[in-house]
């Protein structure tokens, strides 16, 4: 028999069995779906933080009470620890004149309503800060000033704000100069920020910024803890800056010789790398999930094609006693396999693309195709298909011809 000849049978034979095909086939689309949708949703995740940490600029590094990710210490560890109070954090970029490129302070207070007028918007974001931020955290200025080291040192009621807030205050109003209610508290609009988009879904333009002198007049200083981002001169100065700035924090926060550090330092590589290790322990938990699953399904095509086999004696022993050879009866329930096992790891790889990709829509990230484990998943899907249509195959190529005649 031609090989065209055995793939249209065996098509022929699965186009009559619509309904049993198909349920085989979602259950191996269930098991690829459930790898394939986990991969490209960390994909995306992973992706977008790595493209997308504006929070920290370049050549940055930040100290904070709390670390990023906190896998096997106690939470008690970090939240008994002392905050960094807002005189530690200035004895340290006193100690950092002239070692780094820019020191920002910054604490931050969600929440919080701006209005002008008769209009107000809630769920904004206020920043204590100083002039430093827009370098930390790679914002640009649109128009007018940045909050100066004088606004710190005398606390001036002013803010710079994020591009939507004059978007919907001052609509049609230039907002410079203006005076806007935070939380009812009065502060004069002295720049505002170039658009930078989402990240995570969350807005980063809604954010109002004030000299932190002034944020803890106006919103308290108590229970509060600073953030204290440093940026070297160059790459090259990186590590000894940090070295130079984990010995001043020391210093700011009184610590002796003998005492362990009591905060947290961490860069874009520490994010993006603590992100590396989670993703990969889920990795490797939805590939064994996967596996099960794919083993389950390997099973069920197994057992739909000795099913098949025993459905469809006569017709093999009429085969083999008109000429079909072993071979040929070996290919066709081979190809019956393969096609279901193909065909529905092809719908479970459509399917998990779009759900991992689900991230991607939501939170407006990048759209990703994981190529490399599209192809992993069609040739699992492949092994599976001949792994556990070899038996029914053989089986039903063994068959003597005379005996299955014979077979009602």
């Amino acid at each position: 028999m031609r090989f065209s000849e055995v793939i249209a049978m065996a098509m022929g034979a699965l186009r009559t069995n619509k309904l049993r095909s198909a349920l085989t086939m979602t259950g191996v689309a269930i098991g690829v779906f459930s790898v394939i949708g986990v991969m490209t949703a960390l994909s995306v995740i992973q992706g977008s933080i790595e493209t997308g940490l504006s929070f920290l600029g370049s050549n940055l590094f930040q100290f904070a009470k709390y670390p990023v990710i906190n896998k096997n210490d106690s939470d008690d560890k970090y939240a008994n620890r002392r905050n960094i109070n807002f005189h530690q954090a200035t004895e340290y970029k006193r100690l950092m004149e002239g070692q780094a490129a820019a020191v920002c302070l910054k604490v931050f207070d969600g929440g919080k309503s701006a209005s002008y007028g008769r209009t107000k918007i809630q769920g904004k974001t206020v920043v204590g800060t100083n002039e430093s931020f827009l370098i930390a955290n790679a914002y640009t200025l649109a128009y007018g000033r940045n909050i100066s080291p004088e606004d710190v040192d005398l606390g001036r009621n002013v803010t710079v704000v994020g591009a939507e807030i004059p978007k919907k205050l001052f609509p049609s109003e230039n907002p410079i100069g203006k005076q806007i209610q935070v939380n009812n508290k009065p502060y004069r609009i002295i720049g505002i920020l170039g658009e930078k988009g989402s990240s995570f879904g969350q807005s980063q333009d809604d954010l109002i910024l004030v000299p932190i002198t002034k944020f803890f007049s106006d919103f308290g200083e108590v229970n509060r803890t600073i953030n204290i981002a440093t940026q070297s001169t160059s790459q090259a100065t990186y590590n000894a800056t940090l070295d130079k700035a984990i010995g001043a924090m020391r210093i700011a926060r009184g610590l002796r010789v003998n005492q362990e550090s009591d905060f947290e330092v961490y860069s874009n590589d520490t994010l993006v790398s603590a992100f590396a290790q989670i993703a990969g322990t889920i990795r490797v938990g939805a590939f064994v999930v996967s596996a099960i699953a794919l083993l389950a399904a390997g099973i069920g095509i197994m057992n739909i094609m000795l099913v098949s086999v025993t459905e469809r004696t006569r017709e093999i022993g009429v085969r083999k006693a008109i000429g079909a050879r072993r071979r040929d009866i070996v290919r066709q329930f081979l190809i019956e396999a393969i096609v279901l096992s193909e065909v529905g790891g092809l719908v479970g790889i459509l399917t998990g693309v779009l759900g991992g990709n689900g991230f991607a829509f939501a939170w407006d990230m990048a759209v990703v195709f994981p190529w490399g484990w599209a192809v992993t998943g069609l040739i699992v899907c492949s092994v599976i298909g001949i792994g556990f249509g070899a038996y029914p195959a053989f089986k039903a190529a063994s068959l003597h011809p005379i005996e299955a005649l014979r077979y009602e």
